[in-house]
């Protein structure tokens, strides 16, 4: 199995965590959107939407990072994280749907500015982008807040896809500046999932130590 990743990319370190979290083998792939990579006729040929990450599986390519992890959590169900149960399933699918429609729309409007345009020298950050980056990443924060109150984990009381999906982004949440401090159950769940062994595995950002 080969995933092709920037593993800085939060969309990248879910499947990476998951996959990790699964123990699952697999060989690692770079994509170097510095380089333009991306747009290279053979990863083109992997996914048109010229994006990471892709996994190619035995001739099997997939492409859209929430669909690649309930793949991954597929080869491993006894992990739970995508239990079979009908209404246990539609749970976390609501989380990992609402992360793409909501959570992750706001958080990357956030990284893009502060963090890819320096990375990439593209630009300064605009004030208007980032106004709307705070309005949204706060709406879509206060849902989540208050989803997590007096739960460990996102949904199921237990460690699902859902957490996966949704912490990642809060890899980038210094560089990126997002608004958490109104937020105590949200920094309270991330700082547990950042000590699982897969999540410190997988998180570029971590300082070794």
């Amino acid at each position: 199995m080969k995933l092709h990743v920037l593993p800085a990319s939060p969309r990248a370190f879910k499947v990476l965590a998951v996959a990790n979290h699964l123990g699952l083998a697999y060989e690692t792939c770079i994509v170097d959107l510095s380089k333009g990579e991306q747009r290279l006729p053979g990863f083109t040929a992997l996914n048109p939407n010229q994006r990471m990450p892709v996994l190619e599986d035995d001739g099997f390519v997939l492409w859209e990072s929430n669909a690649i992890i309930q793949y991954l959590a597929s080869k491993r169900p006894e992990s739970g994280l995508f239990p079979g149960e009908a209404h246990a399933n539609a749970e976390v699918s609501r989380w990992l749907f609402w992360d793409m429609a909501h959570w992750d729309a706001a958080c990357a409007i956030l990284i893009f500015e502060r963090v890819v345009k320096k990375l990439f020298s593209i630009g300064e950050a605009d004030p208007a982008e980032i106004a709307k980056g705070n309005e949204r990443f706060h709406r879509a924060a206060a849902v989540l807040d208050g989803q997590l109150k007096g739960h460990e984990y996102v949904t199921l009381d237990r460690l699902t896809l859902a957490d996966f999906a949704l912490g990642a982004a809060l890899n980038m949440a210094q560089h990126a500046q997002m608004p958490l401090a109104p937020y105590a159950e949200i920094r309270r769940w991330y700082a547990g999932l950042s000590e699982l062994p897969a999540w410190r595995k997988s998180d570029v950002h971590r300082t070794p130590g």
